[in-house]
C-alpha cells in the first residue's frame, strides 16, 4: 500500500518538544509583565529631574534579554528534543527491522529487547513470543507435509502397481488383488481424513460448549468394544463426571483416540484403565494400558506424526500413526496439556488435563 511520505516520528517528537519550550518561555516573559513590569510607573520617579529607571527602561533592557533567552530555549528543544526523541524511539527502530527480517523469510530473528519493564520492552517480548510460535509452527508444518508426503506416496504407488498387475494377470488372481486393492485405498482414505482432522484439529474456530467427558469415554468404550473383544482386551473404566469447555466432536475424537491406541497397541489379555477426575479447576483423562516396555527416548515423540513406540508405523494394524498426534493438537486448542509416561511394567499411561467449564470461561 503506497502512502504519501510524511514527518518522521523523531521529527514531531522534536517540535512538540520545542514547541511547549515556546509555549512555556512566552508564558514565563507574560507572568513578568504582569506582576512586575506593569507596577512599575512611568516618567520621573524621583520628581527632581535625577535618572531613575522606570518601566520604559526596564522593558528595554528586559525584551533583547527575554529574546534571546527565548531563543536559546528553542535551539535546546530543538537538539536536546532530537537527541532524546531518538533515544525513546530506538526500540521502534529494532522491531521494525525485526519485522523487516521476518518479511524477508528469517524467522529465527528476535529482537531480545535490554533493559527495565517498559511498554516498549513488553511490545518486544511479545514480538519474540510471536515469533518463537510461528518458527515452530511452520517447523511442525514443513515436518508434518515431509512425513505425509511420504506416507500417502506408499499406498498410491502400491495401488498403481496393483492396478498394472491386475490388467496382466489371468481373472483368478484379479480378485484378490482386487481385495488386497480395496484395502490399501482404504488406508489411503483412512490417512487422508486423518490428516484432514489433524490440519482442523490446530484451528480454534469451533463453537465451545459444555461437555461431559464422562459420557465422551462411556461412548468410545462402546464404539470400540468389538475392536477390544478381538484383540482379546479388556476395558476398565472409571468416570466421575467431569465437565469441560470445549467442541463435543473433538472431545469425543479425542477419547476416541487414546482408547483405541491403547487397544492397538497392547498385548493379547492385556486391560485398559481408563478414568477421570474433575477437580476444582481442572479435569483428568487417564488412559492406561499393559503391552511392551516403550524406551525412555521414544516417548517425547509419540505426538509426532506417523510415530509410534517402536519406531515407524507398520502393518494395518497400527492404524495411520496420527491418533496421539491428533490427541495432542486438541488438547493443546482446549488450552489443556497432555503427559504421556512409560508403565515400568510396559505399556503406557496417558494423562490429559483440560480446564473446568468455570475456569475455562
Amino acid at each position: 500500500m503506497t502512502r504519501p511520505a510524511g514527518m518522521s516520528v523523531r521529527l514531531r517528537l522534536t517540535l512538540s518538544y520545542v514547541g511547549f519550550l515556546a509555549v512555556a518561555g512566552a508564558l514565563l516573559m507574560a507572568a513578568v509583565w504582569f506582576f512586575l513590569l506593569r507596577y512599575v510607573p512611568t516618567g520621573d520617579l524621583t520628581g527632581q529631574g535625577g535618572f531613575a529607571p522606570n518601566r520604559d527602561d526596564l522593558i528595554r533592557a528586559f525584551t533583547p534579554v527575554a529574546v534571546l533567552v527565548l531563543v536559546g530555549l528553542l535551539v535546546v528543544g530543538l537538539v536536546g528534543g532530537w537527541i532524546l526523541a531518538g533515544g525513546m524511539l530506538a526500540p521502534l527502530t529494532r522491531l521494525t527491522q525485526a519485522a523487516r527480517a521476518v518479511a524477508d523469510g528469517s524467522l529465527s530473528h528476535r529482537i531480545r529487547l535490554p533493559g527495565r519493564d517498559d511498554e516498549f520492552r513488553e511490545l518486544a517480548d511479545a514480538f519474540d513470543a510471536m515469533l518463537d510460535r510461528i518458527e515452530t509452527q511452520v517447523v511442525q508444518q514443513q515436518r508434518f507435509a515431509a512425513n505425509a508426503s511420504h506416507e500417502l506416496r506408499t499406498p498410491l504407488a502400491t495401488m498403481r502397481t496393483m492396478l498394472e498387475v491386475a490388467m496382466s494377470t489371468p481373472a483368478p488372481e484379479t480378485e484378490t488383488l482386487l481385495r488386497r486393492l480395496a484395502a490399501v485405498n482404504t488406508r489411503a482414505i483412512e490417512l487422508t481424513e486423518a490428516l484432514l482432522l489433524l490440519s482442523r484439529a490446530g484451528q480454534r474456530s469451533f463453537p465451545r460448549e459444555t461437555v461431559d467427558l464422562a459420557l465422551a469415554v462411556e461412548e468410545a468404550t462402546e464404539t470400540l468394544l468389538p475392536l477390544a473383544e478381538r484383540d482379546g482386551v479388556s476395558i476398565r473404566v472409571i468416570g466421575d463426571p467431569a465437565a469441560v469447555a470445549g467442541s463435543t466432536a473433538l472431545l469425543l475424537q479425542l477419547t476416541m483416540n487414546l482408547v483405541q491406541n491403547a487397544i492397538v497397541h497392547n498385548r493379547p489379555g492385556g486391560t485398559v484403565q481408563v478414568s477421570t477426575r474433575a477437580g476444582a479447576t481442572d479435569i483428568e483423562l487417564i488412559v492406561e494400558n499393559t503391552g511392551e516396555r516403550v524406551p525412555a527416548e521414544l516417548v517425547g515423540t509419540l505426538t509426532e506424526p506417523f510415530q509410534r513406540g517402536s519406531g515407524r508405523i507398520r502393518g494395518d494394524r497400527a492404524g495411520v500413526g496420527l491418533g496421539l498426534a491428533i490427541a495432542a493438537s486438541i488438547v493443546e486448542v482446549h488450552d489443556g496439556r497432555l503427559e504421556i509416561e512409560a508403565r515400568p511394567e510396559g505399556g503406557l499411561r496417558v494423562r490429559v488435563v483440560l480446564p473446568t467449564v468455570d475456569a475455562g470461561s
